[in-house]
């Protein structure tokens, strides 16, 4: 290795050749350069083509908000993949009637397309050591899983539901701070229930939920 090439990091046995952000196969490497405030020298990481071009857009302070800009890019490129698993089930699709051949197209490949679209947003970074000093990760294995899904936060969950379901993500995002991010789902449920509410029903709504939490404790 030249004297003035990033160094690479350490790789598993067991991770060799694979995308330190996605885990699909990959060739090449990522260099991060370190920034006066990054909490970590310049390193480089193996990476696949799609996952290096937008490391590049997204650099931020840190490799790790590097990553998790990079896995919410994905969720943003492949959110019709995801889609596939929450409007349907594997069984739902094969037992589908779906006749003309573009439908008939689709019943065939869809579930495969969520399964390597939820394995990328999955895949768990392996912990950055640099000849064998490791590298602190600052806190960001801290993400959110919702239905089979790991979202980098819960705000990226709120993102992409409201993305989804077209509902206000302002209310989303209250639901959810009112009743806490284990009852993801319930807040999900009362925003698409609410879909077209006006302003006020939804601060009558926040409000009285509020007050059940209280008299509960």
């Amino acid at each position: 290795m030249p004297a003035n090439a990033i160094p690479r990091i350490d790789i598993p046995f067991d991770k060799r050749h694979t995308c330190w952000f996605c885990g699909e196969p990959c060739d090449q490497y990522f260099d991060y350069h370190s920034q006066p405030h990054s909490p970590h020298p310049s390193l480089a990481v193996p990476s696949c083509s799609e996952c290096g071009k937008l490391a590049k857009q997204h650099l931020l302070t840190s490799i790790w908000d590097c990553r998790m800009a990079v896995k919410d890019a994905l969720m943003r490129i492949y959110a019709k993949h995801l889609a596939i698993g929450i409007n349907w089930t594997q069984a739902e699709l094969a037992e589908s009637e779906f006749s003309c051949k573009v439908f008939e197209g689709f019943k065939q490949s869809a579930w495969m397309m969520y399964q390597i679209a939820r394995e990328r947003i999955n895949a768990p970074a392996w912990p950055i050591m640099l000849d064998g000093i490791a590298i602190e990760d600052q806190g960001h294995h801290l993400d959110f899983e919702f239905n089979g899904i790991r979202y980098s936060s819960v705000q990226a969950a709120i993102d992409y539901f409201s993305s989804q379901f077209s509902v206000d993500k302002t209310f989303l995002a209250k639901l959810v701070s009112v009743v806490g991010k284990a009852r993801f789902s319930y807040a999900l449920r009362l925003a698409r229930i609410h879909i077209a509410a006006t302003k006020e029903l939804k601060r009558h709504i926040l409000a009285e939920l509020q007050e059940e939490l209280a008299n509960d404790r």
